[in-house]
């Protein structure tokens, strides 16, 4: 469970049969990139919390991003969003006040075992850091923060936001190491001595799984991941890999977890090139043009997604796809079965690329 933002590279399209139609279709299709959408005028209220767990001892740092608005009338539904290692609360901004903006609050946390910290102090014990950051104590504390997170907005803070959370609409998301966290707490789960380790959170109705790592040392992924029943929406990119000292982890990996998800309530969107580090808040990394591109589709994608998990309406995920088809490689139109529209399949051989009829995953 490990993840980075350093620097990424490029890597040959992975041999899976499912993905190389969305591949051969894309690249045969549209050169004209769409324009990032237009920009919205947000109503956003944004508030800082410094929160102690004080059963672990434990700071939790969060930033709630409010939909700032009096005619809010109905509860809202809420986002608690996980940072990817190094990063912190003040991260994936653009998502936050994106989300915020069309009425969505988002809670985002600070792991204190696995954030900036990590890149702070002796540079000496750099990779000491980032290892203890990426044990699997870590990884359940973070889930853990994210359950603490939730008792405290909704029960401890009373009548200021909690009240005001529809508790059936509670999403968890995250990017990277984040989203192994959002995975843990969906019901993602691993055996240690004949005892399951898992930080379920039975609140959380949906997961919204960025670029996801592979669960290090699981051979068995089905194993890990075949207990997550909620909606998931995964995204990632051709050209995301993830790179640290003594890790690697090819956008192959986000594949595997894809397909490691037992529920067919699951989609899978795919941006063409990109980077790792491309759904951060860094502005140039994955392509001047593309990076904002990405972002804003990324945005716009998990709110469709949302009207498909909560309101059983798969059009507004439809028409996003349409929308971005340019920068797709792979684009869905609904859960897993009907989302791989693609009409071909590629097989590379020793001379050419040849399509044969798409199987669902």
């Amino acid at each position: 469970m490990l993840e980075s933002s350093g620097p990424t590279a490029a890597r040959p399209l992975p041999n899976r049969r499912q993905v190389g139609a969305m591949l051969l279709g894309t690249l045969a299709a549209g050169v004209t990139r769409p324009a990032a959408a237009e920009p919205v005028v947000e109503d956003v209220r944004i508030v800082d919390f410094d929160w102690v767990d004080g059963a672990r001892q434990r700071p939790v740092p969060v930033r709630l991003y409010w939909p700032n608005t009096s005619s809010l009338r109905r509860r809202v539904p809420l986002v608690v969003f996980s940072h990817g290692l190094g990063q912190s609360r003040t991260g994936y901004s653009y998502l936050g006040r994106h989300w915020s903006s069309h009425g969505i609050a988002s809670l985002h946390l600070q792991h204190v075992g696995s954030d900036s910290s990590v890149w702070t102090g002796n540079p000496l014990a750099l990779l000491d850091r980032i290892e203890r950051a990426a044990q699997e104590r870590e990884a359940i504390a973070r889930a853990r923060d994210l359950r603490f997170a939730l008792d405290h907005l909704l029960v401890q803070d009373g009548g200021a936001f909690g009240d005001r959370i529809d508790p059936r609409r509670i999403v968890a998301a995250g990017h990277s190491y984040g989203a192994n966290t959002t995975l843990i707490a969906a019901g993602a789960r691993v055996v240690r001595d004949g005892h399951a380790l898992q930080a379920r959170d039975p609140r959380i109705a949906a997961g919204i799984v960025i670029s996801a790592p592979p669960f290090y040392g699981e051979r068995d992924l089905r194993a890990v991941l075949g207990a997550v029943e909620i909606p998931t929406l995964h995204v990632t990119a051709t050209e995301d890999v993830i790179q640290l000292p003594g890790r690697t982890s090819p956008f192959s990996d986000r594949l595997a977890v894809y397909e490691a998800i037992a529920t067919p309530r699951k989609s899978l969107a795919v941006f063409q090139g990109g980077s790792h580090s491309i759904f951060t808040d860094r502005p140039l990394t994955g392509g001047l043009n593309l990076n904002p591109q990405v972002k804003a589709a990324t945005a716009a994608g998990t709110l469709a997604f949302l009207d498909l998990a909560f309101r059983g309406d798969p059009e507004p995920l439809r028409a996003w796809s349409s929308t971005w088809r340019p920068i797709l490689a792979v684009a869905p139109a609904g859960y897993a079965g009907a989302s791989l529209a693609q009409p071909a399949i590629a097989t590379r051989g020793k001379d050419r690329t040849r399509a044969q009829p798409v199987e669902p995953l």
